[in-house]
């Protein structure tokens, strides 16, 4: 499986919402992402990918859509 069906497939297990037609809509702006969401998404991206996000990493403004975890998902991997 790719890291964009992943992705969407962990938001969808998480938070009960399919963002697979809202790639690009701010997740915080719909109602699908909050701070205790933000956590919770960061532990199991963190556990499937095998990566580390790094706190500073985390700024709204840089995973707030689902194509930004996505490429952010993808730089940390290639790290």
């Amino acid at each position: 499986m790719d890291i964009k069906t992943t992705v969407i497939e962990i938001i969808d297990n998480l938070f009960m919402e399919d963002i697979s037609d809202m790639m690009d809509e701010d997740l915080f702006d719909a109602g699908v992402l909050d701070s205790m969401g933000t956590v919770e998404l960061v532990i199991e991206l963190e556990s499937t990918f095998n990566i580390k996000i790094p706190v500073s990493d985390m700024g709204r403004d840089d995973w707030n859509t689902g194509n930004k975890i996505v490429e952010g998902v993808k730089e940390l991997q290639n790290a």
